[in-house]
């Protein structure tokens, strides 16, 4: 199957434009519609970000563009969430510190690792803490006033904090294979 090299960078884009469309809908609090169009956009936002990587890995289309756009849509999309939620009291600010402070380490974790010409794969856990992330996060974009449903805020909270330990944990693996080079 043959598809358009540029897909990949075409969700990155995406990703992207879809920031300012989500912090907007953080002005209008009070809005059911405005809760539930950010949710959404996030949600998508967040599918692309999977799909943006398994289309360049499996038809081996990996970019420049994508190789350097992908990492900081993805920080820009996450950080920009999570400075909204704290903003409007919708998340506690612990959590998000910590998955905040993580995503920095890494990268810099990261940029060392590839000087050194080492490369640390994406464990299954660092994409269950991914995803239990997103899903926390859209459940505190959409939350109670979006979805109708009294307990969401109360398990969006919840999941941020399990995504925060998880968040730790996997960035432990990165130290690791940092520190034989220290």
């Amino acid at each position: 199957m043959q598809i358009d090299k540029n897909i990949p960078n075409y969700l990155t884009i995406i990703r992207l434009v879809s920031i300012p469309i989500i912090v907007m809908t953080f002005y209008f609090e009070d809005s059911k519609f405005a809760h539930r169009v950010g949710g959404i956009v996030f949600a998508f936002a967040s599918v692309t970000d999977f799909f943006d990587g398994y289309l360049a890995r499996r038809y081996n289309i990996i970019s420049s563009f994508g190789r350097m756009f992908d990492p900081i849509a993805d920080k820009v999309l996450v950080g920009c969430v999570l400075v909204m939620l704290v903003k409007d009291n919708r998340a506690d600010e612990i959590p998000c510190l910590l998955i905040l402070a993580r995503e920095f380490v890494v990268a810099g974790f990261r940029e060392f690792l590839a000087q050194v010409q080492v490369s640390v794969p994406v464990t299954r856990l660092a994409k269950v803490k991914t995803t239990i992330q997103m899903v926390a996060m859209t459940m505190l974009i959409v939350g109670s006033v979006g979805s109708g449903i009294a307990s969401l805020d109360l398990i969006g909270h919840i999941s941020l904090w399990i995504a925060a330990i998880l968040t730790l944990v996997t960035g432990y693996s990165y130290l690791q294979a940092c520190s034989r080079y220290f």
